[in-house]
């Protein structure tokens, strides 16, 4: 078994895409079961970098029900990771929460000239300003625009009162990243800027082999980009977007958050790229 895992991990490729923020200590109550992206630049052009996410990469030979459920991919400890070693980084998750997944008390979703949004249930809202971006019940995005809005509701993780923007659902169906553009589960990362640039692709081998969803439809090739910040990601810290609540749980499973993971630039594995 370990063997077919290794020989996944060595025939994988994969294709990525791709200003300081606050600098704030990282606190006790940030090392949860998942992190959360607190803020993102508004109105930020996106870049020339983005790319398509890669390929699902399905297990050959052998059937999904011959597979052990779940099991993570064994990377040998020895092996030579080609390209930029940065070394071990922080690893957490961020999701994106979705307004009918919610109930009860109401409060408003104000935009950044004040003006309500909509009236959102007062859970999801406490949500959405810790994720960053959301849906609401019509379909359409939120994502942040800027913090200290006197009108908004204090969001209680933070303490800050966060102003939205209602995004175009068809351009960001996932919210917007710290560059501007769309963010991708699975493909979209925050990272601190100052340490990877926004833009760069990573490769993280923990994660070369994961299973995508529990139905283990496809797995992933450890490929990433650097499309997002968030206020307590500072350092060597890397906050993986997962995209559904239910994915974060899986790879906080797989990968638990804390655990630490390897970070490396200039990988072979992530170097072919399309643009739309």
């Amino acid at each position: 078994m370990r063997g077919h895992w290794i020989s996944l991990l060595l025939s994988t490729g994969c294709a990525t895409a791709g200003s300081s923020w606050i600098s704030e200590p990282l606190s006790g109550d940030d090392a949860e079961e998942w992190s959360e992206v607190y803020s993102r630049p508004m109105n930020a052009a996106p870049p020339n970098t983005s790319r398509r996410p890669p390929p699902p990469r399905q297990p050959s030979a052998r059937t999904l029900s011959e597979l052990p459920p779940l099991e993570r991919p064994a990377v040998q400890p020895n092996a030579k990771l080609e390209g930029k070693v940065l070394g071990k980084f922080r690893n957490t998750y961020y999701d994106f929460p979705s307004e009918t997944d919610y109930s009860g008390n109401e409060v408003p979703l104000m935009n950044a000239t004040c003006r309500p949004i909509k009236n959102v249930p007062k859970e999801f809202h406490d949500r959405v300003c810790v994720q960053g971006s959301g849906m609401l019940a019509s379909g359409s995005t939120v994502s942040f625009n800027r913090r200290d809005c006197e009108c908004a509701s204090v969001c209680p993780r933070t303490n800050q009162r966060i102003c939205f923007d209602e995004l175009d659902k068809q351009r960001f169906p996932w919210g917007r990243g710290a560059t501007g553009g769309a963010i991708t589960p699975l493909l979209s990362v925050a990272v601190d800027s100052d340490v990877v640039p926004l833009g760069t692709p990573i490769y993280i081998p923990e994660y070369d082999g994961l299973a995508r969803d529990a139905a283990q439809s496809s797995y992933h090739d450890g490929c990433f980009i650097a499309q997002d910040r968030g206020l307590k990601v500072k350092g060597k810290h890397v906050d993986v977007f997962t995209g559904h609540e239910s994915v974060t749980k899986l790879w906080n499973r797989l990968v638990p958050s804390n655990e630490g993971v390897t970070v490396v630039l200039e990988s072979p594995r992530c170097a072919r790229a399309t643009t739309p």
